[in-house]
């Protein structure tokens, strides 16, 4: 604020390839001019800023004259994946959110295992996590089995509501995360419903929403970009496009995605390299072996902790890569400074 006082705080309530629209309340949004650094391509090798770096929906940031973003205010959570690609990229979702509102239909569209990786993804944001169970009025759905499929992860503080996306008093089910000032964002694959959930806390239709193929419960993308959209309730959401691959960043913990237990049941073997095979005195063996934990939820957990992993040294690689070039560049300065002097 000091560095640009005739600027004025406004949130990106819009991101496009082409820019962002910005809004200082409900119905203002104007589209604004980024910053020449933001522009695509991106990469540090460029000059560029990183994906990641950049404003996302639910950012602040500092406009001047009404038409141009001078400065990115400091966030508070931002919920990121892993970009799709051989190259280690970001992708950030949203910022400054409060809760994430991980949708998951009754019908096809129901699997705990990818529950899971979203919690791997939302816990560390510093936003809280709640599993929202739509078509609970479909044929065929079964509210009570599903809620025991994710006993596990309910045990660890990580809300399970199950609603009929398309009735208002069901809805009423997610008001305590929706409060005046909240931000919630909806994540989820397409045709789970967050469009239609959309709709109901608006209470008129503003999303396109379209039918679920029958085989395979699949949704066609009807949400196209991200917006934040203010609520009635004096709360905001922000709807995103289905989701359908979900790859870690590296900086994740897999203990925050509702695997807090299977951790505490591997340090109590007594081996501390045990590779949960065949060792004697496995506790986590043991544990599947009593019925005490489901072997397709420890499975998922190693797979989880692998791609984890894989991640993390990717990012070391990358940020030891940035390093040396800022040597390099800091190196070069001063070669060039001796030889011609500062200026």
């Amino acid at each position: 604020m000091h560095a640009h006082p005739a600027a004025s705080p406004a949130r990106v309530v819009e991101q496009h390839r082409s820019g962002y629209v910005v809004a200082t309340g409900p119905g203002d949004g104007v589209a604004v001019e980024s910053l020449p650094e933001w522009q695509r391509p991106a990469g540090y090798r460029k000059g560029k800023v990183a994906p990641e770096d950049r404003p996302a929906v639910g950012d602040w940031v500092l406009v001047e004259d009404g038409r141009r973003i001078v400065a990115l205010l400091p966030r508070r959570s931002a919920i990121k994946r892993g970009a799709a690609g051989e190259h280690y990229r970001q992708q950030l979702i949203a910022a400054n959110v409060d809760v994430v509102f991980v949708v998951c239909g009754l019908d096809g569209d129901f699997n705990p295992r990818r529950i899971e990786r979203y919690l791997l993804l939302v816990q560390g944001s510093g936003a809280q996590p709640v599993v929202v169970l739509t078509k609970a009025d479909g044929p065929g759905a079964d509210v009570a089995a599903a809620r025991a499929q994710l006993a596990d992860i309910e045990a660890q503080d990580v809300p399970a509501v199950a609603v009929n996306a398309k009735d208002p008093a069901a809805v009423e089910a997610l008001s305590p995360w929706l409060r005046p000032g909240d931000t919630a964002v909806l994540v989820g694959s397409s045709g789970a419903g967050k469009s239609t959930l959309t709709n109901t806390l608006l209470g008129v239709e503003r999303m396109k929403t379209a039918e679920v193929r029958e085989h395979d419960a699949r949704g066609r993308h009807t949400t196209t970009h991200r917006a934040l959209i203010p609520l009635p309730t004096g709360a905001c959401l922000i709807d995103t496009p289905g989701m359908r691959e979900l790859k870690p960043t590296g900086e994740e913990e897999v203990a925050d995605a509702g695997f807090a237990d299977v951790e505490a049941l591997a340090a109590a073997c007594r081996f501390r390299d045990c590779a949960h095979g065949r060792e004697p005195g496995c506790a986590v063996r043991a544990a599947i072996e009593r019925g005490e934990l489901d072997e397709g939820r420890f499975l998922n957990y190693l797979k989880l902790r692998d791609e984890v992993a894989a991640a993390s040294d990717r990012l070391a690689s990358r940020l030891a890569d940035k390093q040396g070039a800022r040597v390099v560049t800091r190196a070069l300065h001063k070669r060039l400074d001796d030889k011609y002097g500062k200026h």
